[in-house]
């Protein structure tokens, strides 16, 4: 699909062209890896969330790259600063086009661009903020028509998109005012946070949005997570639940998450435990076993993460550990950022070394691996930190990762996925 002569002088578009600059290379076991540059610039410029549950930064017909770009990266935003959303042209010397704007964004998770999976060649969702009501909604938008198609909007909970079905017919919502209340990284400043009074509120939680209608759900309130965790902790003591890291499995039929406290200062319980629901809001689960990291979704139940130092996959239904990938000299950091291309070939990790961020490539069928070069991610912390954050394009042969170019302002890097024989 190519955009129209139209489109191409709309008011937001851009005028940048950045050629691929190859800035690392790394080949063994039959694998190797380019690192190439593909913005540049004086602003910043980074995609956001990390690539689990096929969350893929390129459209359906592999064209354009989606990203943002900011002017500072030193803080979080003000609740009226906007970020400029951008398609890179990777058949045009990644030409950036610059689209549309959001208010609904941090450093971190971006604002949870996700391509939709009925129409991936144009269409993709994010989040944005109502400036006047600090309403967070989520928004379907067309490159095609540049036009916003639909906003999903919600007065008396304003949710936004927390991860998109796999087969694109629904999203699960989250909170973002809470969020940013309790865990500011992951949150939008300034936005309406309706249970704020609430430790663990019944109107509140984890939501299911139905694209095509747009009927809203309630699977998970926050006061079944308490009423399940008080089972086994009665004394419980926080100032409030939230939810992070709500994951879609491929079959689009579990939805893994954690639920916290305690992520801001607060001296009484520390929450983080892993738990389960089907997508209709059935089975809910907690589980025993805690996956550290970000996990990620293999095949059917099957979720890969953390546990002490190896790489392993537990059965979310069986509630076990059912295998482990590679060994503690493969993977240094198992709790790293980490992504299963969407053949489930190959896995990708990514962990932090000093100022840098490293990537492992693991071929699943025979243990084969490769690690990058470092890329550099700067002193940034906390709120502001620079995560490996890696994301598989849709054909398994390119990552997209973020660091810092050598002028010191964020940009985007590909990493390219070779094969070949011993």
């Amino acid at each position: 699909m190519r955009l129209g002569l139209r489109n191409v002088q709309s008011v937001f578009s851009v005028v940048i062209w950045v050629c691929f600059c190859v800035v690392g290379f790394a080949q063994e076991n039959g694998l190797t890896l380019q690192v190439e540059q593909i913005t540049s610039g004086k602003k910043h410029h980074f995609f956001g969330y990390i690539g689990q549950c096929q969350t893929i930064p390129w459209c359906g017909a592999g064209r354009y790259i989606l990203a943002m770009e900011i002017e500072e990266i030193g803080r979080m935003p003000e609740p009226h600063e906007a970020a400029t959303i951008c398609l890179i042209d990777t058949e045009d010397q990644n030409r950036i086009l610059r689209i549309e704007k959001t208010r609904a964004w941090n450093p971190q998770q971006g604002t949870m661009f996700f391509w939709n999976p009925s129409s991936a060649a144009t269409q993709f969702f994010f989040n944005d903020r109502d400036v006047d009501s600090g309403d967070v909604f989520t928004v379907l938008y067309d490159i095609e028509t540049r036009s916003r198609v639909r906003e999903f909007r919600f007065t008396d909970t304003p949710i936004g998109n927390a991860g998109v079905a796999a087969d694109g017919s629904a999203w699960l919502g989250l909170n973002y005012g809470r969020l940013a209340r309790l865990r500011s990284v992951t949150g939008y400043p300034g936005s309406r946070d309706w249970s704020k009074d609430e430790s663990a509120p019944d109107d509140d939680g984890l939501f299911r949005v139905e694209v095509d209608s747009g009927h809203k759900t309630l699977l998970v309130s926050y006061q079944e997570l308490e009423e399940r965790i008080k089972q086994f902790k009665p004394d419980l003591n926080h100032t409030g639940l939230f939810i992070n890291h709500a994951l879609w499995n491929r079959d689009q039929n579990r939805i893994y998450f954690f639920a916290r406290a305690g992520w801001s200062g607060w001296k009484g319980d520390k929450v983080n435990l892993p738990f389960s629901v089907h997508a209709d809001g059935t089975g809910l689960t907690l589980h025993e076993k805690h996956i550290g990291g970000h996990p990620e979704w293999a095949e059917g139940s099957l979720l890969i993460g953390r546990s002490g130092r190896k790489q392993i996959v537990y059965d979310v239904d069986r509630k076990m550990v059912v295998d482990t990938w590679g060994t503690e000299a493969v993977f240094p950091n198992p709790e790293g950022d980490i992504s299963l291309s969407l053949d489930g070939r190959l896995f990708v990790n990514g962990y932090k070394k000093g100022n840098k961020n490293l990537y492992v490539v693991y071929r699943r069928q025979d243990g084969a691996y490769v690690r990058s070069e470092g890329i550099h991610k700067g002193e940034f912390s906390g709120d502001i930190r620079i995560d490996p954050a890696p994301r598989w394009n849709r054909t398994g042969d390119r990552i997209l990762i973020p660091g810092l170019a050598e002028d010191g302002t964020r940009q985007l890097f590909v990493i390219r996925v070779m094969t070949h024989s011993n």
